[in-house]
């Protein structure tokens, strides 16, 4: 991933503490049991599994904490005898010294990209209307040769419930993707996620994936129109100004007329939180 183009899901990334407290990057070890099967990469969630960190399974609930973000782990080459340094466990070591390092702050502030599903690394976009609510965590399994996890968040037009984990405390700036483009028209049913707007000037091929914010661009500033896309769209044709047809999630695309320059924003990345009682350390 060359940054700060964000092509994939890259797992959970801990980058400071919630309400400006001091971050260290401090750690903490724990063990992994001996023998055990499941493979936890860089960037996983783990949980503590009779005493032992074990990769955690999604939604995280109060029944389903973790213990923080997995950082690699060190144990003894059953063959050679050696230590060794490992930044993913690939699971049945035979080994009775596999120590996990884990980022085990409760108040840890994570940038994690948004998937487009569940069970998906291909990204997506968050809306900034999810800013202060939830979204749910992704069931990817990590890539054996960078052992580097995929976990991230799920895109969704709407706040995600109480059990869906994470919260969301900022966007990042850094990699957002703005297009241009202009309304041609638009239709509204009464109807939330059921209307939409046809723009023109778009790239052709392109996708606006679900979660796009919509701004309408005044003077130079931008103006948000409430509304952010329902769907993924492709953009199919771009020949005799191909008008482009995108579903939003709201009725204020009647704020819209024929001729307003549009600015679409993608969001690919996020800072999220635990969720009190998510997290085991929080959990009397």
């Amino acid at each position: 991933m060359a940054y700060p183009t964000v092509s994939a899901t890259y797992g959970y990334k801990p980058v400071n503490l919630i309400g400006g407290q001091v971050y260290a990057g401090s750690t903490r070890n724990m063990p992994i049991q001996y023998n055990s099967s499941t493979a936890i990469f860089y960037g996983d969630l783990v949980y503590l599994n009779a005493g032992y960190a074990d990769r955690i399974t999604y939604p995280l609930t109060s029944t389903n904490t973790t213990v923080g973000v997995f950082l690699g782990c060190y144990y003894t080459n059953p063959t050679t005898k050696q230590r060794l340094f490992s930044q993913y466990y690939p699971g049945s070591i035979l080994a009775g010294d596999i120590t996990a390092i884990v980022a085990d702050d409760p108040d840890l502030v994570i940038q994690t990209a948004v998937a487009t599903g569940a069970a998906t690394g291909v990204v997506g976009s968050a809306s900034s209307i999810l800013l202060g609510f939830n979204m749910a965590g992704t069931t990817t399994t990590g890539s054996t040769s960078t052992g580097n996890g995929t976990g991230g968040v799920v895109a969704s037009s709407a706040t995600g419930a109480a059990s869906s984990g994470f919260r969301v405390v900022g966007l990042v700036p850094d990699t957002q993707i703005t297009s241009s483009g202009t309304v041609v028209g638009y239709t509204t049913s009464g109807t939330a996620g059921a209307n939409s707007i046809s723009i023109s000037g778009l790239t052709l091929n392109q996708i606006i994936p679900l979660g796009t914010d919509v701004f309408k661009n005044v003077n130079g500033q931008l103006q948000f129109t409430g509304a952010t896309t329902s769907a993924s769209t492709t953009v199919s044709s771009i020949t005799s100004q191909q008008i482009n047809t995108i579903s939003l999630n709201t009725n204020n695309v009647s704020t819209l007329t024929a001729g307003d320059v549009l600015a679409l924003v993608q969001t690919p990345e996020v800072l999220v939180k635990l969720n009190f009682g998510t997290h085991r350390y929080n959990i009397a």
